[in-house]
């Protein structure tokens, strides 16, 4: 059942020329002077795991915008990762203002679920340049950035692990497998898998027609094939030291002492460093054995935005809301009480931030990070070809007839 909490709230309309000046010639009086009268409903999509983190944010904006109409905000918990399937199934009667992962922008763009922003100039000059380009499309800005964050590194626990064996994914497992522990990474998504494919040569991105795949991890040429790299996952599946499994599972596992080191994001930082205290470490992705020689794992990168719905009601307001959620403060904030790197350049280049061993991974990993822009096609044919290799191949294919499967089911039309 979806948990909700409904805010009725008087609020008063500070215009944004307050802070930024009336370029205009009027003041800010004058502006107010013509209050807007009624009751205006919202409902806000944002992650389950953020709900007390946004009441906090809803609270504070009742307290900014006091008196000029009445506020019934109604919060619902939903995915930033499915937020777009959910939106799609009834966009005019959809959330005003939602979370979303970055790679979602075009489908909502091309679906008219998002108008370009009134306020664009402002935002790219507050925001990293990555994060704006991330909620652009055709250098058009669509949503407000959130996070600079979205991406993955590794989580190790210093008390079995150095500084030396921590580049070696082959070397943790083995420390793992001595320990009686595991190292985990989730094959299940296409998200985590990309790191073992993305360095290599092979190749994976979004045809000119921004909806279908192209593909060569099958590739039979080149100084590493695809057969090689399904080669090395079969050998990391073997492994007594390793585990795949979700996010979920990956917390579970540290916080009961049989996960010492996994790959994850931002999200888990407080949880981890509270299971683990002083043995708490993060990385950048380390190297793993493929073809005979040592391979860097990659990782694609994202970013959070936050979206208006076209069709909301109350688009204005709607919009205040967004920049609210996104402004300088909250984002500070965000990362107080979740960890999450922020997208505003203020709040990013902050000390508090900067010393974040989570965040400087996550600077550390970026070196080898791509931001995700694939089709939809990608991720059931990746997830069942893991399964696959996790089972030992109960299909009777060839470990290269797996990878052509693979790719026909990725790069289809």
């Amino acid at each position: 059942m979806k948990r909700r909490f409904l805010l009725c709230l008087p609020v008063v309309f500070m215009l944004a020329a307050s802070l930024s000046g009336c370029q205009d010639g009027s003041t800010p009086s004058e502006e107010n002077e013509t209050p807007v009268s009624g009751t205006v409903k919202l409902t806000v999509w944002g992650a389950e795991e953020d709900e007390e983190l946004l009441r906090q944010i809803l609270d504070e904006f009742q307290d900014e915008y006091r008196g000029q109409a009445d506020f019934l905000i109604t919060y619902q918990p939903q995915s930033e990762s499915h937020c777009t399937d959910a939106l799609m199934a009834d966009l005019e009667n959809g959330a005003d203002v939602f979370a979303f992962a970055d790679d979602q922008l075009n489908t909502l763009v091309a679906a008219g679920a998002l108008d370009p922003i009134e306020n664009a100039d402002a935002l790219r000059t507050s925001n990293l340049p990555e994060a704006v380009s991330a909620a652009s499309v055709n250098d058009t800005l669509y949503a407000y950035p959130l996070t600079a964050d979205n991406g993955y590194f590794l989580y190790y626990n210093k008390q079995y692990f150095s500084e030396e064996d921590i580049l070696s994914w082959d070397r943790m497992l083995d420390i793992a497998e001595k320990e009686g522990k595991k190292v985990s990474m989730e094959w299940s998504s296409g998200w985590y898998v990309y790191s073992l494919f993305g360095n290599t040569g092979l190749t994976l991105g979004l045809n000119d027609d921004g909806i279908t795949n192209y593909c060569t991890w099958n590739s039979t040429e080149g100084a590493i094939k695809g057969i090689d790299v399904a080669k090395a996952m079969t050998a990391m599946a073997r492994h007594s030291g390793f585990l795949s499994t979700d996010d979920a599972g990956f917390l579970e596992g540290v916080q009961n002492g049989t996960i010492i080191a996994g790959v994850s994001g931002v999200w888990n930082a407080i949880a981890v460093e509270e299971a683990w205290g002083r043995g708490f470490g993060a990385a950048k992705l380390p190297s793993y054995t493929c073809a005979g020689q040592q391979v860097q794992m990659s990782s694609f990168s994202g970013y959070k935005l936050i979206g208006v719905n076209s069709y909301s009601e109350h688009r204005e307001w709607a919009a205040k809301l967004a920049e609210w959620i996104t402004n300088e403060e909250n984002q500070e904030l965000r990362f107080r009480l979740r960890g999450q790197g922020p997208s505003n350049k203020n709040a990013a280049s902050s000390e508090e931030v900067q010393s974040s061993p989570a965040i400087a991974a996550l600077l550390e990993q970026s070196e080898f990070s791509c931001l995700q822009r694939i089709g939809g096609n990608y991720w059931e044919p990746v997830s069942n070809f893991t399964a696959e290799i996790l089972a030992g191949t109960t299909s009777g294919k060839s470990l290269q007839e797996q990878l052509d499967t693979m790719v026909t089911g990725i790069t289809a039309q």
